[in-house]
């Protein structure tokens, strides 16, 4: 039986009209964009859960910091209230806004990668490992097994497996790690997340090595709140207090802040330690590549947001509303039986396509098979989490068999209600009476070089 909805802590203060295309209608519109959801325009999507990246509805103190942001050049004071609350809430040294997430990436790993190099992770989220490899470098997955099997219900299945990366260093040689990297929440092991005891022990590891430990802390919120709910000896810590613990492990930090700062655009880069000499080059290549490091590609207006997003984003009544609608979702998934990456994450449902898809192998692509047919059934868009997603090994170029085939349904925060939710368990339900029918996926007929799921062509195999 479903759990009981939590209430928005919120109030509905404005609306954007949605509109739901007929079936032929979409499925015209899917052929139209060669069935690859991002080429779907937004205006016809009726709920759209590509992703929870920057899709967010912002507060009215938001909208209010927007009119109040400084455009100064140089030096703004927008720009020192967002140093003020990312030194406040991770407590470290040098904090750099940059215009999103790959945009940190873009600046700081080319300082710490190359040819040669590995970047061992509890698991690379796409463009992550597209940066890794853009600059020479390997990524190697180190998530626990646990992660591997949907239907198991563990806590932290986002962890590091600590005895299979000490192996991976051994094997390949500390001198030639250039970078562990955490992500918190482990967005493509379905939003699990990692848990303080294992942070503490990747930290001991990385410091016993000299290998520099950095956080992918697009959903550092989130995780927060489940250590906070489920690790013994947290319960009665603040969220905030267990942002700064987690954070005092890690020697960086790249952060999209377009997901659990609550903002449309924004990013930032944290150094622990302000005088290393690491400030300086991310200062040179910000300046390079974004701008002048004092605003780093965003408007004063956006960083004024991002400011007090990062505050609003730690709010413990909100996370419980927020975790509370995933939960939900889940729930009505469970009465149906269909398989997710379970427990729920914390940013949204990743639904076990190739369990609903049995007969559709990996290279043809049951996530992608099933994203399609949801927006077919009632014009949800979302994405695969799987084989096509991942892409061609990098230096053979053949199809790689990812260790999951999911459809993520990515929540944005504060935009969707309980009917709306209720419209995507009841799509998915309505797939699976009919899933058996669908005999054959599909096959690309193009695709770019790298992070080919944005833009590659596909046509159903006949």
């Amino acid at each position: 039986m479903a759990i009981k909805y939590i209430p928005e802590p919120f109030r509905i203060k404005s609306v954007e009209p949605l509109r739901m295309l007929s079936r032929d209608e979409r499925c015209r519109k899917i052929k139209e964009a060669n069935y690859n959801l991002f080429h779907l325009r937004g205006e016809d999507c009726y709920i759209d859960l590509l992703t929870d990246s920057g899709t967010n509805a912002m507060s009215l103190e938001q909208w209010a910091g927007v009119m109040r942001g400084d455009e100064a050049y140089a030096g703004a004071s927008s720009y020192y209230k967002l140093i003020d609350a990312g030194k406040d809430i991770f407590d470290f040294g040098y904090i750099q806004p940059v215009h999103q997430g790959r945009a940190a990436e873009k600046v700081v790993f080319p300082l710490l990668l190359g040819k040669g190099k590995f970047a061992i992770s509890n698991m690379f989220f796409d463009t992550t490992r597209a940066h890794v490899e853009l600059t020479g470098a390997r990524c190697i997955d180190c998530v626990v097994a646990a992660a591997k099997d949907p239907a198991k219900r563990v806590p932290f299945k986002g962890n590091m497996d600590v005895a299979k990366l000490e192996a991976l260093i051994a094997e390949h040689g500390a001198e030639n790690i250039g970078l562990i990297v955490m992500t918190i929440t482990n967005n493509s092991a379905g939003g699990q997340p990692v848990s303080m005891e294992n942070m503490r022990e990747v930290a001991k590891i990385a410091r016993k090595h000299k290998i520099l430990l950095d956080i992918d802390a697009a959903r550092y919120a989130e995780n927060a709140f489940f250590v906070q709910r489920d690790e013994p000896g947290y319960a009665d810590k603040s969220i905030k207090d267990i942002v700064r613990e987690m954070f005092s492990y890690g020697d960086l930090f790249t952060m999209s802040a377009k997901k659990d700062a609550i903002v449309n655009m924004g990013g930032l880069i944290g150094v622990k330690d302000a005088s290393s000499p690491l400030v300086f080059k991310i200062k040179a290549n910000c300046i390079s590549f974004e701008g002048f490091y004092t605003y780093g590609g965003l408007s004063g207006r956006d960083l004024e947001a991002l400011a007090i997003g990062l505050y609003e984003g730690i709010d413990n009544d909100y996370l419980r509303y927020r975790i509370g609608q995933m939960e939900y979702l889940a729930s009505r998934l469970d009465d149906a039986g269909i398989r997710y990456q379970s427990p729920v994450g914390g940013h949204g449902v990743f639904v076990d396509a190739q369990a609903m898809l049995p007969q559709i192998p990996y290279n043809e692509f049951p996530g992608q098979v099933l994203a399609i047919e949801l927006y077919k059934e009632a014009g949800i868009r979302s994405c695969d989490i799987g084989s096509y997603m991942l892409g061609n090994d990098p230096d053979t170029g053949k199809q790689l068999h990812a260790d999951f085939e999911f459809t993520r349904l990515a929540i944005p925060r504060r935009v969707y209600t309980q009917a709306h939710i209720d419209i995507m368990a009841d799509a998915l339900i309505a797939i699976k009476k009919r899933a058996g029918d669908i005999k054959r996926g599909y096959r690309i007929t193009w695709e770019p070089p790298i992070l080919r799921h944005f833009q590659a062509f596909l046509e159903p195999i006949a």
